[in-house]
């Protein structure tokens, strides 16, 4: 079983996800918070494998909360759950150690996806965050995005083009249709990113792809 902390200060945000998790097999929510600073006690009580937080929050905000989760449950996973308007958090939440981005207007699937996902030990991120993402840093490229592209420089050139891919939001079974491999393969030059990148997770992967350019339109438009 799946147990879950929802955390958002919109009564029925809250109800609308626990309504599309509670109606699948294997996922429970075992707590829910209005706040972050109650976000972070229930966490601390509940020890859920999953924490959904959203990002503005009275008291205590998704970010703040996030980060210390990290500290007093590192086994959480701590998915955000935002909107088109709160891209400029993408960064400071990655510092934090988030597992995931969501939209709150995602595909019910595309949340349980997530969530699965993530209590896995995998990650997750809104293809639709993806393309978002993409476009402003296109706008406005990050001063990172220089150093990023010497750190891509590290891998081979099929680690690049997952890497490029994974970006876009492609799971490991897309990739590895689009490149006529196995899942396994894929996998296997996933991890290899990840060592290489000195990353934890396919989210901040994603972000270093983004700054090297390695992201292509057409994947963003699958």
């Amino acid at each position: 079983m799946i147990r879950v902390l929802l955390a958002d200060d919109e009564t029925i945000i809250r109800a609308g996800v626990r309504s599309i998790l509670t109606t699948e097999p294997g996922i429970e929510v075992v707590a829910e918070a209005s706040d972050g600073r109650e976000a972070v006690e229930l966490a601390r009580k509940h020890r859920p494998d999953v924490a959904l937080l959203d990002i503005r929050m009275p008291e205590m905000d998704g970010l703040t909360a996030a980060g210390e989760m990290r500290t007093t449950n590192p086994d959480t996973a701590v998915v955000v759950l935002t909107t088109f308007g709160e891209d400029r958090y993408i960064e400071r939440a990655l510092d934090q150690g988030v597992a995931g981005f969501l939209l709150k207007a995602s595909d019910p699937r595309d949340l349980i996806s997530g969530v699965r996902a993530v209590a896995s030990g995998g990650s997750c991120l809104s293809p639709l965050v993806a393309r978002r993402l993409m476009t402003e840093l296109r706008r406005a490229p990050s001063p990172r995005s220089e150093v990023s592209g010497e750190r891509t420089t590290l891998l081979t050139k099929r680690e690049q083009e997952v890497l490029g891919m994974l970006g876009a939001g492609l799971s490991n079974a897309e990739i590895a249709q689009r490149l006529h491999l196995v899942e396994g393969t894929i996998k296997t030059y996933v991890s290899a990113i990840f060592t290489q990148l000195e990353v934890r997770n396919r989210v901040q992967a994603a972000i270093i792809a983004y700054e090297a350019g390695l992201v292509k339109d057409a994947d963003l438009n699958r």
